[in-house]
């Protein structure tokens, strides 16, 4: 039993690094590595290594431990070299390329095995991060060369300075290679959907009645021109990240290494892991630009929640038909149905990503005086307030892949509401200043099913010029869309 608990955490943790290497472990039962992924994704605790586990394999590789713990060696070993570097540090010996490459190998070969050696180490010392250095501690005994340089390890470091480093690197390879790609794959999805319908005319719905005409690809280049300015915030946004000891003040180092330029090499050290330097800090980094970060993505998803309501409330009214596939069942009981799950899940996903990241980023910036740890147990989640975005995107891209705009159905329903055209009519009769347009117009068509033969008799007995009853005349819901193709071409790329 003791076997199989540590090969599920394996498994938990990177269960594909054995079947890459084409393992197949095996235990009393006879089960496989596939039957125990699935029974820990049957038995787990949260939707996203449980049912959806699948589908996030990109973000688990970011935000599971065992990427945290791997991080958290990173950067130890970062720093350690950095101060192997300082030439005023004589106590560390010069080290050849051999013992540099010894390093390398560490991180290069660590494993969910290794990561598991890294945990019996925490279950001795109960903290996560002191369990990191005696790892590393013990690594370096099997290199000669590195043997004296062990003490160095975590030298002069509160956890968090390893902790906020760890957590910065996860946060930017999560922004830069998994979130920020899959919105650029749905602005890709929006552009093609706006560009290809900008002039196909559709009844515009506002307080949820018939209004003034728009066009199908003037509503989706509004959700694009919308989500620019969020995504470039968010792409933007510095990640920031300190290395300045117990409470901010380098008192260690300082005490040990008083002719050292700590803050140089402090801002060195950050920036070249690609983070921005924060140089005044108590024992923690604020967070203030990671609650920046997720405000950003707040309202991102935000507006993808007003678009997928959008989306369902079209698929209700026949403007965009779902794609049906042979074995999908809509409903349990009802045959006919096709349901708009993917944007329902998306929604929902959203939305709790967003109340994640909401609370995050409201209760991260918070720590009583110096430090409180608070902090520690909240980052941890992080890979969830993602998880739970990365799905939602996930789920849109896919009900998406599945919509068609019903032309004719859309045509019908516009043409069905000829008295949508008042407004054009009393806002030309205000030009020529004719009297009490907007009430005559209200009178003839508020609450009243008339066809465009009524309009054209009212037109006519009006005291129009010539040019302006013939542009009025020929008007009908299809081509009264303003500047809506423009707009759409002007606006989106």
């Amino acid at each position: 039993m003791v076997v199989f608990r540590a090969m599920l955490a394996i498994l938990a943790l990177k269960p594909r690094w054995f079947q890459e290497r084409g393992i197949i472990v095996t235990f009393e039962s006879g089960t496989s590595v596939s039957d125990v992924t699935k029974l820990g994704q049957l038995l787990a605790l949260s939707p996203l290594d449980g049912r959806y586990a699948d589908k996030l394999a990109a973000l688990r590789d970011t935000f599971s431990e065992f990427a945290l713990i791997k991080a958290r060696v990173q950067i130890e070993i970062h720093w350690l070299r950095a101060l192997a570097a300082e030439p005023s540090m004589t106590e560390i010996p010069r080290w050849s390329v051999a013992a540099e490459d010894f390093l390398k190998q560490i991180l290069e070969n660590f494993t969910p095995e290794e990561a598991l050696q890294v945990k019996a180490f925490e279950v001795e010392t109960n903290h996560d991060v002191k369990a990191v250095e005696y790892y590393l501690k013990e690594k370096l005994s099997a290199c000669a060369e590195l043997m004296s340089a062990r003490e160095f390890i975590h030298f002069a470091c509160t956890s968090e300075d390893i902790n906020n480093l760890a957590y910065g690197l996860l946060v930017k390879q999560a922004r830069d290679q998994i979130l920020v790609p899959r919105l650029t794959s749905i602005i890709t999805v929006l552009n093609a959907f706006a560009t290809e319908h900008r002039a196909l005319p559709m009844l515009a719905r506002t307080h949820g009645q018939a209004a003034t005409p728009t066009t199908f690809g003037k509503e989706w280049a509004n959700v694009i021109y919308r989500l620019q300015r969020p995504i470039a915030g968010l792409q933007n946004t510095p990640i920031k990240a300190k290395c300045n000891g117990a409470v901010g003040n380098f008192n260690a180092h300082v005490i040990a290494y008083p002719e050292v330029d700590w803050l140089s090499l402090s801002q060195q050290l950050v920036e070249s892991l690609g983070l921005s330097w924060n140089p005044l800090t108590t024992q923690i980094e604020p967070h203030d630009a990671l609650a920046e970060l997720l405000h950003y993505l707040v309202q991102i998803n935000t507006i993808l929640i007003d678009f997928c309501r959008d989306c369902w409330g079209y698929i209700s009214l026949g403007y965009l038909t779902l794609k049906t596939k042979a074995h999908e069942v809509g409903s349990s009981t009802m045959p006919h149905k096709v349901n708009p799950i993917d944007f329902e899940n998306a929604e929902g996903n959203l939305s709790l990503a967003n109340a994640l990241m909401s609370f995050l980023a409201q209760r991260l910036p918070l720590s009583r005086w110096q430090r409180d740890l608070v902090d520690s147990t909240l980052l941890r989640n992080l890979g969830l307030a993602f998880g739970y975005a990365y799905l939602a995107w996930d789920s849109l891209l896919k009900g998406l892949s599945k919509i068609n705009p019903d032309s004719q159905h859309i045509r019908a329903d516009l043409m069905a509401h000829p008295e949508i055209l008042a407004e054009a009519i009393q806002t030309v009769m205000r030009r020529y200043h004719l009297n009490l347009p907007y009430e005559h117009l209200k009178m003839l068509t508020r609450g009243q099913r008339i066809d465009l033969n009524v309009l054209h008799a009212f037109i006519q007995a009006q005291d129009l010029p010539l040019i302006a009853k013939k542009r009025l005349l020929v008007l009908t819901p299809e081509n009264y869309l303003g500047l809506a193709v423009e707009l759409t071409h002007k606006n989106i790329a």
